[in-house]
């Protein structure tokens, strides 16, 4: 049995708003929730079917995906989001997202029939290859789930460096959208706790949480521990997960019978039951219950009809668009932290697989698309139409594509930068080129118009990497002052506070190259450019370099300097040598690499890799690699 109903806040038994107003504004929603998922399901056939394949190599796309996450996807870009707002939308959910930009103006009609084909629609969004504005590229997983979070810390550290600037910074927010097995990621959760991004109260993650990865249905009830791993790291955790026919049946006497059941249900058995014929379905709902609420839980389900169970026990959160606006405006309320919204949903809603365990990659066959053409209200034989300009629909779509995008994308505010064509820099004669590293940054702190400009990161080695008289002229950026216990003289002056410029990360590769990512594209996200400069332990880089492929994908542009490197690491150090870094360096495409050997060159290659930063139409990112080894410095001659 598909399950494919829709909540109408007309239906018997559904609890909606009594204003006229709401129903009308969900009526629009729900007309163009079934154009989008319609536009979705259409564009992935005509992708794997009607158009031709001379090769025979699999399209692919992914239908169940976009229709599990279609109502939210809805909500945000046809109510929730504000100008502004950005969004990373899940890797699987992209023909969804086109259909929503091509509905609203934002797409040419002929790249509908090119998904995935070169130089069409990519697979998963991306902002540097797709015809239409995408905020964040996804689909390296996990890492599209947290640049949100980077960027809006990004937001955050320009917003206190801008002096009156600031007074007229939009005041943003970021959302991440994710399908729940994305949560296996390790760098999600390695970014959840970083206490860099806490208190970040401008973020919210909606997980999609249809219950299912690539192959299975995920075992037992996932959610519970999910929901208290982020409440640890200090997130608040809201929920979408009923939707009002089934509030409705739980507002009933004994109704708390029937949400104790489902609540306690296992993922694959709530799965299995809801594509059960009525009977069927009753039978698997009531027959397993424990005995001391069983009479209570058929009495609550009694006056629902066999064939309007499933549909009614498949009614939750994630598809109902007042519960959605709840759950969003909730999360949006409390602005001391990141929020996390569990939005609960059908894998494959209202297709002829809904919830099937092995509907990931399920496409619908050419019948089964004509008949959801009738069920959406499409043509077949028009299937890329739009909503008429005189349409209530069509109206909306103009209405939105104003308040979203009407206007310049991003404001450029700030000044080019002018950098020196050489720095004073004192270069000792027996020095190494990690020494140089940090006197030189120390001397461009100086340089007016460029050292306010630098912001640098390290995962808890700044002071092994040489960023100590950098951090003693600029301080560590944190967006309170830190209370001073310590009044003795140190070498290090460690006093965070509002006006920074250095950012101290916990011990994750991860985090840093997702710092690297999100700061290298200040100018394209907020019209301002920064200086990012990331320190790294030189063999550690592969533990981020997911991360940093991701970056330079993205077209940041920042500094990487990894050291120690290579043998002029301790004699001791012998489980931590880089010897493959330097393919990195090389082969990496958008990357200029330099393994200098003397100052003179650190400095050289310094300035050079901050002019790649500041060309934003044909600038590159730079990985410098230095040393420990002190070196006679007369040899450069």
């Amino acid at each position: 049995m598909a399950v494919r109903h829709r909540v109408r806040a007309s239906e018997p038994g559904s609890v909606g708003s009594s204003s006229a107003a709401t129903s009308s504004r969900e009526g629009l929603l729900e007309e163009i929730q079934d154009r989008v998922l319609w536009l979705a399901v259409r564009m992935i056939h005509e992708a794997n079917v009607v158009r031709p394949n001379t090769d025979g190599v699999k399209v692919g796309g992914h239908q169940s995906s976009s229709a599990s996450v279609v109502s939210i996807l809805t909500e945000l870009y046809f109510h929730w989001l504000r100008r502004g707002d950005l969004v990373a939308v899940k890797p699987h959910a992209s023909p969804a997202f086109h259909a929503i930009e091509y509905l609203m103006g934002n797409l040419d009609r002929r790249y509908l029939t090119e998904l995935r084909r070169f130089g069409g629609l990519q697979s998963y969004p991306s902002r540097t290859k797709d015809p239409d504005p995408v905020d964040f590229s996804t689909g390296s997983v996990g890492l599209g789930a947290v640049a949100p979070l980077f960027a809006s810390l990004a937001d955050r550290y320009l917003r206190h460096h801008l002096g009156e600037q600031a007074r007229a910074w939009p005041d943003r927010r970021f959302v991440a959208l994710v399908g729940d097995a994305e949560l296996d990621e390790g760098s999600v959760w390695e970014a959840a706790v970083e206490d860099a991004l806490s208190g970040l109260g401008n973020v919210t993650m909606i997980v999609d949480l249809n219950r299912q990865s690539l192959d299975r249905v995920i075992p037992g009830i996932r959610v519970r521990q999910m929901k208290g791993y982020f409440a640890a790291a200090g997130w608040q955790v809201v929920e979408a997960k009923y939707g009002r026919l089934l509030q409705a049946l739980f507002a009933q006497g004994g109704g708390d019978a029937l949400r104790r059941r489902i609540d306690d249900m296992p993922n694959e058995e709530y799965q299995v039951m809801i594509r059960k014929p009525g009977a069927e379905a009753r039978a698997r709902l009531i027959d397993p219950a424990p005995l001391e609420y069983r009479d209570a839980l058929a009495r609550t389900v009694k006056g629902v009809p066999d064939e309007d169970l499933a549909r009614t026990l498949a009614d939750l959160g994630g598809h109902d668009f007042a519960e959605l606006e709840r759950a969003l405006n909730e999360a949006d309320s409390d602005r001391t932290r990141p929020s996390v919204v569990f939005a609960y949903t059908i894998k494959g809603w209202r297709l002829p697989f809904a919830g099937d365990s092995l509907n990931h990659s399920a496409h619908a066959s050419t019948e089964q698309v004509h008949t959801l053409a009738r069920e959406f209200g499409a043509d077949v034989d028009d299937p890329w139409a739009a909503f008429g300009p005189d349409s209530a629909a069509g109206r909306l779509c103009v209405e939105r594509f104003g308040e979203l995008y009407g206007g310049p994308a991003v404001e450029i505010r700030s000044a080019p930068i002018e950098l020196p064509g050489d720095i004073e820099v004192r270069i000792a004669a027996q020095t190494n080129t990690q020494q140089v590293f940090g006197d030189t940054l120390a001397a461009l702190a100086r340089v007016p118009g460029v050292g306010p400009r630098i912001i640098t990161a390290s995962p808890d080695v700044s002071v092994s990497t040489n960023l100590g008289s950098w951090i003693n002229r600029v301080g560590v950026y944190s967006p309170n002052v830190a209370t001073k216990h310590d009044d003795a003289p140190k070498l290090l002056t460690w006093e965070p506070k509002p006006t920074g410029q250095h950012i101290e990360l916990g011990i994750s590769e991860m985090n840093l190259f997702m710092w690297l990512s999100q700061f290298g594209l200040t100018h394209e996200l907020f019209g301002e450019t920064l200086i990012p400069v990331g320190t790294v332990y030189d063999p550690f880089i592969l533990r981020g370099l997911d991360a940093f492929i991701y970056a330079l994908y993205i077209k940041s542009q920042f500094i990487l300097a990894g050291t120690p490197s290579g043998m002029s690491l301790a004699p001791e150090g012998g489980a931590h040598q880089s010897t493959i870094t330097p393919s990195v360096g090389i082969e990496l495409p958008g990357l200029q690499y330099f393994e200098p050997a003397f100052g003179p060159e650190v400095v050289w290659s310094l300035l050079e890799a901050a002019r790649g930063v500041v060309d934003r139409h044909h600038g590159f990112s730079t990985y410098l690699r230095l040393t420990t080894r002190p070196v006679d410095q007369k040899l450069a001659d």
